[in-house]
Order: structure tokens, then C-alpha cells, then sequence
């Protein structure tokens, strides 16, 4: 009996036990996952200047130009993740990043320029960016760790604390302000809409 149990034992740390490197089926998805998101910070290191030149607030603008500092970091790190692997740095078009950043230039289409309004929209679409990426990062640590590969995990685990922290950033500036005299600049137009109204009814 005790030989039994001692089996079943190293048979279930075998099965808990991190991937063999090489190149698996899964080793060979990180790896098209890492050129995904490289593709994806590079976009964004010319898409946040954009977003930044557009801002209304100072406290936007600056989150902005911090965030693009910290992106281009993290393109250097993605890129040393693939020497850590002993991959040459590849990038493949991104498209959900792609669609992200084009709903981005949308709203300052049709936002007016100056508008607490349009600083919401900038906000709203930053968090969504921030939202892939950090599900994306999460996932690169989790099967790195399952491959083996904890330089690459701690490497990249780095990236998602920042991207977290970014996204608590952007919240805390929307409620600090910016989303309230959004509001606001909705109630003034309806009001002088409705002055209009009133005058040209007096008129005739």
C-alpha cells in the first residue's frame, strides 16, 4: 500500500510539473502571442501622441505622456522576451488593437475640441486598451510560468502591474472631475437650446 500511494503521488507532481521547453504547440502559441502585442505596443507608441495633442486637462495630458514612456518600455521587454526564448523579435498586425485605436481617432471626431466631453471619450478609449492588455499580458505570465520560462513570466509580469496601474490612473482622473463637467457641458447646451426657443416664440 504505501508503495501505491508513493506513485500516485509522483504521478500527480508529474502532471502539475511545468511544460518541457521546446518547440511545443504551446510554446509555439506564446510566441505568435508575443508578436501580437509587440505589433500592438509599437501602434500605440504612435497612437497615444495623438491622444495626448487632443486632450483638454493637463492631468489627462500628463497620464497620457507617462503611459507613452512606460509603452515604449514595454516594447523593449516584449522584445527581450523573444531573445530570452531565443526567437528573433517579429511583430504581427494586431487587429483587436487595430480596431481599438480606430474607435479611438473616432471620438475625437466627433467630440468637440476643448470639451470635457472629448476628455471623457479619450479616457473611455484608453481603458479599453488598457483592458486588452492586461488580459493579454495575464495570460503571457500564466503560460509562461506553464512553460517554464520564469525570467519571461517575472519580465512581463512587470508590464501588467503598469498597465493595471495605468488603468487605476485613468479612473481615478474620470472620477476626479473630468466625467462630472462632461455632464455638465450636456445640461448648459440643453438649456441654451431651450433659451433659443423661448426668444423666437416671444418674437413672433
Amino acid at each position: 500500500m504505501p508503495a501505491t500511494t508513493k506513485s500516485r503521488g509522483a504521478k500527480k507532481k508529474a502532471a502539475i510539473a511545468p511544460a518541457a521547453k521546446g518547440n511545443t504547440q504551446l510554446q509555439e502559441f506564446f510566441i505568435e502571442s508575443l508578436k501580437d502585442i509587440y505589433w500592438a505596443e509599437k501602434r500605440l507608441t504612435k497612437a497615444l501622441p495623438k491622444l495626448q495633442k487632443a486632450a483638454t486637462t493637463q492631468e489627462l495630458k500628463a497620464a497620457i505622456e507617462e503611459h507613452l514612456s512606460q509603452t515604449q518600455e514595454h516594447v523593449s521587454r516584449i522584445e527581450e522576451a523573444f531573445q530570452m526564448m531565443g526567437k528573433k523579435a517579429q511583430a504581427k498586425k494586431c487587429e483587436a488593437m487595430e480596431g481599438l485605436v480606430k474607435e479611438g481617432e473616432s471620438i475625437l471626431e466627433e467630440t468637440e475640441k476643448g470639451s470635457m466631453t472629448r476628455d471623457a471619450g479619450i479616457i473611455s478609449a484608453a481603458q479599453k486598451v488598457e483592458h486588452y492588455e492586461i488580459a493579454t499580458y495575464g495570460t503571457l505570465v500564466t503560460l509562461a510560468k506553464t512553460m517554464g520560462e520564469e525570467d519571461v513570466a517575472q519580465l512581463l509580469a512587470q508590464t501588467l502591474e503598469e498597465e493595471k496601474q495605468t488603468d487605476e490612473t485613468l479612473t481615478s482622473i474620470a472620477e476626479g472631475g473630468i466625467n462630472w463637467e462632461a455632464e455638465q457641458e450636456e445640461e448648459e447646451e440643453g438649456e441654451e437650446g431651450e433659451g433659443e426657443e423661448g426668444e423666437e416664440e416671444e418674437e413672433q
